[in-house]
């Protein structure tokens, strides 16, 4: 019971935020408070958690847009990154950890959905948080084609270096299931079966043709 991980519902469009904390220590970070920030720090309170961080997948407004009301309510500084385009305390590059407790967040640089992009791998709990670069069953959308292939890029390196047996937590509720694990996506995702970026990019064109055909969400 050491270990504290919520997966909670801040609103938007079926938007995720994330309470991680260590029991024992006492230290917890929240993770895209998003819409209901409030929400995020009550559930610290009930867990008798200090925040020490809060962390934001990516800009995208939808995503950030609780960071202030978070950091008045908590006092703790906020962190992107880089390129973030709100106001940040710290920006993190790949390969930064932050520790909460006894654990570790481990932060890839993932850009292709978007410039600043962060994915979060707790390290001791097999566990990683992917926002809006990978769902279940679909990836993050891109504006172009060299966004498509700076995605297929980060996507090949979580698929080359993150743990198969990890859990994967997203940035919205999209897909059928509110989480998954990096091998069932290996196996089920049609994007990350694509022989090669070009057949990734044309499935990104013809997604909602291909979606009906086979009668995806």
């Amino acid at each position: 019971m050491r270990f504290i991980f919520e997966q909670i519902r801040v609103g938007g469009d079926r938007n995720f935020g994330y309470l991680l904390g260590d029991r024992e220590a006492r230290e917890g970070m929240l993770i895209d408070p998003s819409f209901a920030p409030e929400s995020l720090v009550a559930r610290a309170e009930a867990q008798k958690l200090r925040i020490t961080h809060i962390l934001n997948t990516h800009g995208h407004s939808d995503h950030s847009n609780g960071n202030t009301a978070a950091k008045a309510l908590t006092g703790a500084p906020v962190v992107g990154g880089p390129g973030h385009p709100g106001l940040v305390d710290r920006v993190l590059r790949n390969g930064d950890r932050i520790p909460f407790g006894c654990y570790h967040l481990l932060a890839w640089h993932v850009p292709g959905h978007y410039h600043d992009h962060l994915a979060f791998l707790i390290e001791e709990m097999a566990a990683g948080i992917t926002g809006d670069l990978l769902f279940v069953g679909k990836v993050g959308g891109t504006e172009s084609d060299a966004d498509a292939c700076t995605e297929w890029d980060s996507l090949q390196r979580l698929l080359r270096d993150w743990p198969e047996h990890i859990t994967i937590w997203l940035g919205h509720d999209y897909g059928a299931r509110p989480s998954s694990t990096l091998a069932w996506e290996r196996e089920t995702n049609p994007f990350l079966r694509c022989e090669n970026v070009e057949a990734f990019i044309r499935l990104k064109t013809q997604w909602a043709g291909f979606k009906a055909e086979h009668g995806l969400k």
